[in-house]
């Protein structure tokens, strides 16, 4: 009774992710969905007593091969546009042909599924094997092999193929560390900028960082945030950082600003 309720209740969630997964217009849902789709296959293997190939198709699948289409979608990017030029002629003619061919095969699967005779059991079907994964070796090197050889060659393909859709010829050379710091001091500002959540007692956004000597940097205040709470009265209760705040909504030049901010800092360091 409970492998029944388990298999009606996964089989509709793989085949709703399937669906998903075909008709979904964005990569990463599709990706996810297939996540989905292998891991319900899991628990099924894991019910129908096969706990070998249960923990392959977590492990192989839906690690391995589920990390290489991430890996695929984050190097061609996610918001890249499919082009709908077709490079290859004939490529829907083809396309139609292992459509039908792929139909057959389900149908001829669900035929068997429903007039095959009683089913004789995983027990007794790896019994002549001597085991579920000595049964699942010989089929995987002898009867499947060129299947599996053909399918890990189009997974290693499709990897190489999005490295070479992805690679960038550079027009300029990457700068150096010399040349960041020469151009850091040419703008006039050679220290670098507070960055925003070092304040001591908070890791946020809207908190200001310390100075050297302990004073408020208003360059790290987020103007948008600092806006906000003046307007709506949040501002914190010690009266530097309500200043700090105050300070940055003013409409002041940043160059101004930061020449100030410069000239305090070198006031500390001596």
């Amino acid at each position: 009774m409970g492998e029944t309720i388990t298999f009606w209740v996964l089989a509709v969630v793989s085949v709703g992710a399937a669906l998903g997964m075909i008709f979904s217009r964005k990569a990463v849902y599709s990706a996810l969905l297939l996540g989905g789709v292998m891991l319900c296959l899991a628990v099924l293997y894991a019910v129908q007593e096969a706990p070998f190939l249960a923990t392959v198709q977590v492990i192989v699948y839906t690690g391995a091969i589920m990390m290489l289409f991430l890996f695929v979608l984050m190097l061609v990017g996610v918001d890249s546009s499919d082009s709908l030029v077709e490079t290859l002629k004939g490529q829907r003619f083809w396309a139609g042909l292992a459509g039908i061919g792929f139909a057959v095969l389900v149908v001829l699967a669900i035929g068997n599924a429903l007039f095959v005779p009683e089913p004789a059991g995983m027990a007794a079907a790896t019994e002549q094997a001597g085991g579920n994964v000595q049964a699942l070796a010989r089929l995987v090197f002898t009867r499947y092999v060129f299947a599996f050889e053909i399918t890990s060659a189009l997974l290693i393909t499709a990897a190489l193929g999005a490295m070479v859709l992805a690679h960038r010829e550079k027009a300029e050379p990457k700068p150096s560390q010399k040349d960041l710091a020469r151009a850091r001091f040419a703008e006039g500002d050679p220290s670098p900028l507070p960055a925003p959540g070092t304040y001591a007692r908070n890791n946020a956004i809207d908190m200001p960082a310390l100075l050297p000597d302990g004073s408020v940097s208003e360059l790290s205040v987020n103007r948008h945030l600092a806006r906000y709470d003046v307007e709506q009265g949040h501002l914190p209760d010690d009266p530097k950082l309500a200043e700090a705040i105050r300070h940055a909504v003013e409409e002041e030049p940043v160059t101004e600003a930061s020449s100030k901010e410069s000239d305090h800092l070198g006031e500390v360091t001596k």
